[in-house]
């Protein structure tokens, strides 16, 4: 089954189920080679979402997503970028004031070799700016050609509500998609942001959807932790398998056998069982992981399963941490 498509909240741009991102990976600790093939086969393989940031590995992830996707036509893919976090010393070189938005933007096109990118997220809530002064900041961005759409990542629904209000207001260009977290292990938009998303006409794509790996099934237990894994080079992530998290594991794997799927594909299908959802944002440290990824897409789980994973998973979405 090839790769499906959905619109972008209520845009008319079509990004693909699955995505590819390139936090903590591409300039990062997976070295280039690899990074460049899994692009190179995501691509192959029908992804044409991309996703990036400025402080992804002090700007080398932009350098090496640009440098790969050169080799295609721009038209051919939908690339998205962030701003918000800290690239500097100065006092700046961080946040959502006009300065920093324009000038952050301007450095990732030089650093992607782009003319523009699709999307521009705002990587965070900036409480020190005014949020008028952002939005304005991303509608000169839109009106000078530098960007076509304009995004969030983990703002909450109160946020998000008054940024409609204004740009509704000033007739501002509005958003059209956020970047929240979201897994078996993590449902919070379940309860306010999924539905904003739907009354609003913003879609979700959503990064960690495999729980930084634990939801791949390749770890067994606390104990044992293979060396090439991410939980190995990050202490906060290997904090977070617990045995109660891998016994759940354990059995979402049973019925991702009786489907003959993985338990990553199970994962992914169950995320993207919410219209909402946009597209889930995978990581990939081998072209093979992206192969294994894309083929969840088109998965459709019936009713009696989506019941034998709830009972599974027993936890009941909570409201917005923030």
């Amino acid at each position: 089954m090839s790769i499906q498509y959905r619109n972008l909240g209520a845009s008319g741009l079509k990004v693909s189920e699955i995505s590819l991102g390139s936090w903590l990976t591409y300039g990062g600790y997976v070295e280039r080679e690899n990074a460049v093939q899994s692009i190179r086969k995501a691509y192959e393989l029908g992804v044409n979402f991309f996703d990036t940031a400025n402080v992804y590995a002090k700007g080398e992830a932009e350098r090496v997503v640009g440098e790969t996707l050169r080799d295609y036509e721009r038209e051919s893919y939908v690339l998205a970028t962030k701003v918000y976090g800290r690239i500097g010393d100065g006092p700046n070189d961080r946040g959502l004031s006009r300065k920093h938005v324009i000038e952050s933007a301007n450095a990732s096109l030089k650093r992607l070799g782009l003319d523009y990118v699709d999307v521009l997220y705002s990587h965070r809530f900036d409480a020190e700016t005014p949020l008028e002064e952002t939005l304005r900041a991303f509608e000169d961005l839109v009106r000078q050609g530098k960007v076509l759409y304009v995004g969030v990542s983990e703002w909450t629904a109160a946020q998000i509500t008054e940024a409609f209000a204004i740009a509704d207001k000033y007739l501002l260009d509005r958003i059209v998609v956020n970047q929240p977290i979201y897994n078996l292990f993590e449902r919070y938009i379940e309860k306010e942001i999924i539905p904003l998303g739907l009354k609003k006409g913003f879609g979700q794509v959503v990064f960690s959807p495999l729980a930084q790996g634990l939801l791949t099934g390749k770890y067994s237990s606390n104990a044992q932790v293979p060396a090439d894994s991410r939980a190995a080079k990050h202490d906060n992530f290997k904090n977070k398998l617990t045995e109660e998290k891998l016994a759940k594991v354990e059995q979402l794997q049973t019925i991702a056998r009786e489907l003959d799927i993985t338990v990553g594909q199970l994962s992914l299908a169950w995320i993207l069982r919410q219209s909402n959802v946009s597209s889930a944002l995978v990581g990939a440290s081998r072209p093979e992981q992206v192969e294994e990824n894309v083929k969840a897409s088109g998965i459709v789980l019936d009713e009696s399963t989506l019941n034998r994973i709830a009972d599974i998973i027993e936890n009941n979405p909570v409201p917005s941490r923030a």
